[in-house]
């Protein structure tokens, strides 16, 4: 292996059928993850993230532009590109007809893996993702959780060299996701590379080494979650919600926001207090939390990441 783990350089795709608009799903996206990383992509739903995902991992040809993984070009011989990548799809589905030890063990031996060293990685990972009670019940009586923590089983027992995850936690619970991002954060320790895609801002904050914000096929911003988030202008978020009818009392503390009734301002901690003492006096409740990804992802998108395109 050589290069960038991942290297896109002004990826375009571009959808054309007769008698519909074309749509560009990908308006020249440039981007490496290096060795090693866990990166996040973060969009809302239709931004292109998918689309960029199916490209990286061959199941999808480019319009323009070019896409390398460890120095091969994906879309001039996706046959090379193939070994070193594995993927968990959006709302990827393991074989009805096969238990999660099955599905996984088939995997790995599919993709070459010994009988011992494919046995010994189903156990492991049947037994990090929690499904030691389940793994020999047909994947078609599993809860859609269950069936997702298969795919991801399936896909970490494989130890590629590049992962690529799209929504890898979608429907599980709240501790059946941290287990995932034990076990991701344990394959970036091995040496494994990872790119996720995700809705869970808390995720790509808890996960990623770095993340790219996309809009409308393009990327608007990348960066550490800490660069994002003090790019907001402050560390801290008040929240008053009877205060929107007052916002311009607040304005010269930092950013804010009016939501219905409800207002939140950004400030730095040296002027918390010169904010708090005023909120008093106007007769306002308020409380104070740490900004996080969300305010970054307003901050640069204009809109939550829950909202469709």
């Amino acid at each position: 292996m050589s290069g960038e783990a991942l290297r896109s350089v002004n990826l375009r795709k571009v959808y054309t059928s007769r008698g519909a608009p074309r749509v560009e799903a990908l308006a020249g996206v440039s981007m490496e993850v290096r060795p090693g990383e866990r990166v996040a992509l973060l969009g809302r739903n239709g931004a292109g993230k998918t689309t960029f995902l199916k490209i990286a991992s061959t199941l999808l040809r480019p319009t323009s532009g070019s896409i390398e993984v460890f120095g091969v070009d994906v879309d001039a011989t996706p046959e090379r590109a193939r070994p070193y990548i594995a993927v968990v799809p959006q709302e990827g589905k393991p074989f009805f007809h096969l238990s999660p030890r099955e599905q996984v063990y088939t995997y790995l031996r599919a993709r070459g893996l010994s009988r011992e060293t494919a046995k010994a990685r189903t156990e492991e990972a049947i037994e990090r993702m929690g499904l030691r009670e389940v793994a020999d019940r047909l994947s078609i009586t599993l809860s859609g959780g269950q069936r997702q923590r298969t795919m991801v089983a399936t896909v970490i027992a494989t130890e590629a060299p590049l992962l690529f995850l799209d929504e890898p936690t979608i429907g599980m619970d709240p501790f059946a996701r941290r287990d995932v991002w034990a076990s991701l954060r344990a394959l970036t320790q091995k040496g494994s590379t990872i790119l996720l895609t995700t809705h869970y801002l808390d995720e790509a904050d808890a996960l990623s080494h770095r993340l790219y914000i996309v809009e409308r096929g393009q990327v608007l911003v990348s960066g550490t979650a800490e660069d994002l988030k003090r790019s907001v202008g402050g560390t801290l978020k008040v929240s008053m919600p009877n205060g929107a009818l007052q916002i311009d009392a607040f304005r010269s503390f930092g950013s804010c926001v009016a939501d219905g009734s409800h207002l939140s301002v950004i400030v730095a901690p040296e002027r918390l207090a010169e904010l708090m003492d005023l909120a008093i006096r106007r007769h306002l409740t308020a409380t104070v939390g740490p900004v996080t990804l969300e305010e970054a992802f307003l901050r640069v998108v204009g809109r939550s990441i829950d909202e469709d395109t």
